[in-house]
């Protein structure tokens, strides 16, 4: 971070501070804003998280679950408030206001000094103070690292350490991912010194199914799942009807996309979700084939290299259909073979 000097003077005293993250937030996203809500804590800050919607059940065991709060859940008013007299406004997790929906305008507004922490490409320059890096596998490194910074470490007991290392975990891919590097392996190293359990924060995360819930990812891949081998594409298309006739609750759609990146040969993945109000789109890749390029250009979108995600405005079949025509446009790149037919 730039001006680490000045960013330590302006935490140095306790102030009203508001984290925000970005809608439907996943591990890393309230992992590390729950991670940080609790050290800025020990340091005597006022700190109040609020997040745009709700977010999966297997994730309300993190310290300080209870007190976030939910925009959406007729919460508008009250955010407002905590934002209008907030001396601090941290952003984690999200590099564009139009991340968090309505938020971020009310964000944008606000008078308090603003703090981005991200690791996505191409961050809005709407921050007074950034820590920011593409190379970070996730936030809530990027937290636990900035800690370190302002030499806060002292601080860190097992709660923080459990909602950063469930945050580095997840968006590693449970340490599978190209994004697992020296310095993950590092920070989750000082994380479980620090108290975390990891077969505690893996089995709450990834084994905390319900009956329904298996049931949709059984559907899912007998019903749901298409292959375009001609493209090295596999997707998943959810219908709205789909969802609920398996009661499907937030989070209950999580990681069904690296299913369809799993299997042999398949360089792209796609779940293709009717949510009714618009169609959600998440996007998966592997090697040099750019995701966060194809979401930008096709479907308002972003992310990563490999992990990025989209909306479409359309109904759920002109969606795939607008899909499955570009991938013609990108032939080539998702299968190199062609290139030697030619």
């Amino acid at each position: 971070m730039q001006n680490i000097a000045a960013f330590k003077q302006l935490i140095g005293t306790p102030r009203d501070i508001v984290i925000t993250t970005h809608t439907k937030p996943d591990a890393d996203a309230l992992g590390s804003s729950l991670g940080l809500a609790l050290f800025l804590k020990h340091m005597g800050h006022r700190v109040t998280v609020i997040t745009p919607t709700d977010y999966p059940k297997f994730l309300t065991w993190m310290k300080g679950n209870d007190e976030v709060v939910i925009y959406n859940d007729n919460n508008e008013a009250k955010s407002q408030t905590l934002i209008d007299s907030a001396e601090i406004v941290f952003c984690l997790d999200f590099s564009s206001l139009s991340r968090i929906d309505d938020l971020g305008e009310r964000v944008r507004e606000a008078t308090a000094v603003k703090v981005l922490i991200d690791h996505h490409l191409a961050p809005e320059d709407f921050a007074d103070f950034m820590r920011w890096s593409t190379e970070a596998a996730a936030t809530a490194e990027l937290v636990y690292d900035l800690i370190e910074e302002i030499g806060g470490e002292y601080l860190v007991d097992k709660d923080i350490a459990e909602c950063l290392y469930a945050g580095i975990m997840t968006d590693t891919g449970c340490f599978k991912h190209p994004n697992t590097t020296e310095n993950v392996f590092a920070v989750s190293s000082k994380l479980i010194r620090k108290g975390a359990d990891t077969a505690k924060v893996s089995k709450l995360i990834y084994d905390s199914n319900t009956v329904d819930r298996i049931k949709f990812i059984g559907f899912a891949l007998s019903e749901r799942l298409q292959i375009l081998e001609e493209y090295n594409t596999a997707f998943f298309a959810i219908s709205e009807e789909d969802l609920k006739s398996f009661h499907s609750r937030t989070g209950d759609t999580e990681g069904l996309v690296n299913y369809a990146l799993s299997i042999e040969g398949i360089k792209f993945a796609a779940m293709i979700i009717d949510r009714g109000e618009a169609v959600k789109m998440s996007f998966r890749s592997i090697g040099e084939f750019s995701v966060n390029e194809f979401a930008r250009t096709h479907f308002q979108g972003g992310g990563h290299k490999n992990a990025a995600g989209g909306i479409s405005r359309e109904n759920l079949q002109l969606t795939i259909a607008k899909f499955e025509k570009l991938l013609v446009g990108y032939k080539e790149q998702l299968n190199p073979k062609l290139k030697t037919l030619v």
